[in-house]
């Protein structure tokens, strides 16, 4: 007897359907497979760490060393032979995967320098404020949102740098570090300064560059005997006149903001010597700039200057003048009293000539004047003996005046690199 049986029929699935199914089942199965590639590689790389740490603390233990290189081991956590070293003045721990410090950091008392930075660290032991020898400490891109209290314990410390964390505020407590004589405090997010900051006597350079206040924190002015000051990227549209409190300043960067004006108390920093603004929208320069007497570097460059005060000539110091990137269609003769001056960078201007009298700068050894408007040069030219760099690429010369100047320049200036 034969038993006939009901056909089943499979419903067909599309190609596409079968095709995206496959696809979907190999990526799961390679994340997977990564995934536990990945946690073996960082247990290898865990194990192979922490071996290479600890040779380098046999090694160090065998020859006395002060110093100690753990920078870009990977490590997640400290070997306890490292704190076997008592002696030890040197730390570097930079670039790690560190998120805590063990108490037992108390132990390296003779330490001066440690680098924390680029880690995942987001507080410190209470431990750590035993570290009375520390003169150097980096905590510079890890997780910290406030300034942990232990570092004020540290009243031998001399350079503090806390760049890219989440810092939004300085504590009283940091002013009890009365040896303080660099602080950097860069990216971090508007920070606050307490109101006492003055009382930081010794501090001779502040970074604040890239914290977003768009305003400069009253405070900062307290700090009399401040000689280096970092403003950039800052969102500044004015300059505080106050700024002229600051009368031992020598080094003022307030590059990157969105400056029109400066004030005139700028003259007031008689003891200047590098002003940088580049990158601002300055249409003007106060005649106070005059009064900077000691100014040996000015960086003008990316602004929007249409002409330079001809009262320039009396920086008399200046060594480099940097203008490019502005709308200077002419020089004051009054330049060439600059007799000082070894860099001249007025490239991507709209200058149409040169004043003759620039043959006057014979301390002149780089010029820039590509991408202007020029069709000639004073035939004076070669008479700047030092200059070893010209360079006049992009402008308006015919190829026979190219020509006519190239032979010319090079005949009386043997050692001159001249760009086209």
């Amino acid at each position: 007897m034969r038993i006939s049986l009901p056909k089943c029929s499979l419903p067909i699935v599309p190609f596409g359907i079968l095709l995206f199914v496959f696809c979907i089942a190999e990526i799961v199965t390679t994340r997977a497979l990564s995934a536990q590639t990945s946690a073996r590689g960082d247990a290898n790389l865990s194990v192979d760490s922490i071996k290479i740490a600890k040779e380098r603390i046999e090694a160090a233990k065998k020859g006395s060393s002060t110093h100690l290189d753990f920078s870009e081991l990977g490590l997640k956590e400290l070997p306890p032979e490292l704190f076997e070293l008592e002696g030890l003045e040197t730390l570097d721990l930079t670039s790690n995967d560190l998120t805590e410090l063990p108490p037992a950091i108390k132990s390296l008392t003779n330490l001066a320098t440690l680098n924390l930075s680029d880690n995942n660290l987001a507080y410190l032991p209470a431990e750590f404020g035993q570290l009375k020898n520390l003169k150097s400490l980096n905590l510079g891109t890890n997780d910290f949102t406030a300034l942990p209290f232990e570092v004020s314990e540290l009243t031998n410390l001399e350079v503090l740098e806390i760049v890219q964390n989440e810092i939004t505020v300085l504590p009283d407590d940091i002013c009890r570090l009365e040896n303080l004589r660099h602080l950097d405090v860069s990216d971090n997010f508007g920070i606050v300064f307490p109101a006492n900051l003055g009382q930081l006597k010794s501090l001779k350079e502040l970074h604040l560059r890239a914290n977003g206040n768009g305003y400069l924190p009253e405070e900062i002015f307290q700090l009399e005997n401040l000689e280096h000051l970092d403003l950039s990227r800052n969102d500044l549209r004015t300059l505080s006149p106050e700024i002229g409190q600051l009368e031992n300043l020598q080094f003022l960067f307030l590059n990157d903001n969105d400056l029109r004006t400066l004030s005139s108390e700028i003259g007031q920093l008689e003891n200047l010597k590098h002003l940088g603004l580049s990158h601002n929208d300055l249409r003007t320069l106060p005649p106070e700039i005059v009064e900077l007497e000691n100014l040996k570097h000015l960086d003008l460059s990316y602004n929007d200057l249409r002409t330079l005060p001809p009262e320039i000539g009396q920086l008399e110091n200046l060594e480099q003048l940097h203008l490019s990137r502005n709308s200077l269609t002419s020089l004051p003769s009054e330049i060439v009293e600059l007799e000082n001056l070894e860099r001249l960078d007025l490239g991507e201007n709209g200058l149409t000539s040169l004043p003759p009298e620039i043959v006057e700068l014979e301390n002149l050894e780089e010029l820039n004047l590509s991408f202007n408007r020029l069709t000639t040069l004073p035939p004076e030219i070669g008479q700047l003996e030092n200059l070893t760099y010209l360079a006049l690429s992009y402008n308006l010369f015919s190829s026979k005046e190219r020509s006519r100047l190239n032979k010319e320049i090079k005949e009386v200036l043997k050692n001159i690199d001249i760009s086209w």
